[in-house]
């Protein structure tokens, strides 16, 4: 350790804290953790020396790492008078998922059920792509069930302290606030970790909470023990493996031993066409605007984009999410065209042309050749 500069120290130091029970690292681990304080390959090149190599790629820093340990252990031995000291406290409100009637049951979603009855901790890890209600079903699956859900939006900067919690100044106090985690632990909750295919390495802190064990909380020294029907649940667009087609680019690549832990994977597609046509109609009903021919009209045309995908024809893809924005907008403006074509604008200006140009070929009856007009010609505005 005398030998290695501060900056070596520092990345050393973050990986015995993300690694604790490991000596042995990929040099991609060691790489992603000194780009990530921003340094260099100078910083780094010390701890992936000929003497660390154990095989290729692989660097064993047992030597470097287990005097940190103990030093560590050591300022251990005085923490408990400190623990005790300090105020642990959690937000005692519970937090349930209520019915919505716009909710039709449909995919996994009896299988969802049968999980959180079950009241097992048995994690489940969710994909798909974006807009066809992943999150819906899970938060309509605990409603149904009546069990409290703890939903956690998952994004790259997510780390230990939004999960398991950190200290806060609250009433001139320093005190241990509880995060999410903890608190569906305790609580025995649902824990959804929305998007989870957004996060980095610093969610590496749940691997031995997806194995149904206590958690020592490092900053306090309280051992938190899940209490019954405490489970988790993640989302995402991917399978953990990042978005090889460039659709999902903030994706990232999750680590096998973190994938390995979810006790099964489950993939969810876009509905049935009956199934979605059932899903536009509630929301019709729920704006006060039914229309079940333009709701037929809608649910082909969304069909067909999606095979044309499918079969790599375009880009882009109408999810059944979008179809509700849809509907919403036709309860708005009441006119067909203008709905849709507010609600795909986000689109490139040749995508869009083409979504529009197949949906006036659907609803032929309904939708004319538009010419080139202004936008407040074209919708009377």
């Amino acid at each position: 350790m005398k030998n290695l500069k501060k900056s070596t120290e520092i990345i050393l130091k973050e990986i015995a804290n993300r690694y604790p029970d490991t000596t042995q690292f990929r040099k991609n681990v060691i790489v992603e953790i000194g780009k990530s304080f921003g340094y260099t390959g100078k910083d780094w090149d010390p701890l992936m020396t000929k003497d660390n190599r154990v095989r290729i790629g692989t660097y064993d820093l047992a030597g470097l790492i287990e005097p940190l340990r103990n030093v560590a252990a050591s300022n251990v031995v005085q923490m408990p008078q400190a623990a005790a000291q300090m105020q642990s406290i959690v937000n005692e409100e519970k937090t349930y998922a209520t019915t919505d009637k716009t909710f039709v049951p449909w995919g996994p979603y009896s299988d969802i059920v049968k999980i959180v009855k079950s009241n097992m901790f048995y994690p489940t890890y969710i994909s798909g792509l974006s807009g066809n209600g992943k999150t819906f079903m899970v938060e309509q699956a605990c409603a149904k069930v009546g069990k409290e859900f703890i939903r956690v939006q998952i994004n790259p900067e997510t780390d230990e302290d939004d999960l398991l919690g950190g200290f806060r100044l609250i009433n001139g106090e320093t005190v241990f606030s509880k995060g999410p985690v903890i608190k569906a632990m305790e609580n025995g909750a649902i824990l959804l970790l929305d998007e989870i295919d957004r996060a980095t390495n610093k969610i590496m802190c749940l691997q031995g909470i997806l194995e149904g064990k206590p958690v020592l909380v490092k900053k306090t020294g309280e051992v938190i023990k899940p209490a019954e029907g405490f489970n988790v649940i993640a989302t995402a667009n991917t399978k953990g493996k990042g978005s090889e087609d460039g659709r999902f680019t903030a994706a990232s690549i999750i680590d096998d031993a973190f994938l390995e832990r979810f006790t099964i994977s489950v993939d969810q597609n876009f509905p049935s066409l009956n199934i979605e046509k059932k899903i536009v109609l509630k929301h019709m009903d729920k704006y006060d605007a039914i229309d079940t021919d333009f709701a037929d009209k809608l649910v082909t045309w969304a069909d067909i984009i999606r095979k044309t995908y499918y079969d790599d024809g375009v880009d882009e893809i109408i999810s059944t999410r979008r179809l509700c924005h849809i509907v919403q907008t036709f309860s708005i403006f009441n006119k067909r065209d203008k709905a849709i074509d507010l609600c795909i604008s986000r689109f490139d200006s040749d995508t869009k042309e083409a979504f529009l140009d197949l949906y006036s070929k659907v609803d032929a009856d309904e939708i004319q050749p538009r010419p080139d007009e202004d936008y407040e010609d074209k919708y009377d505005v």
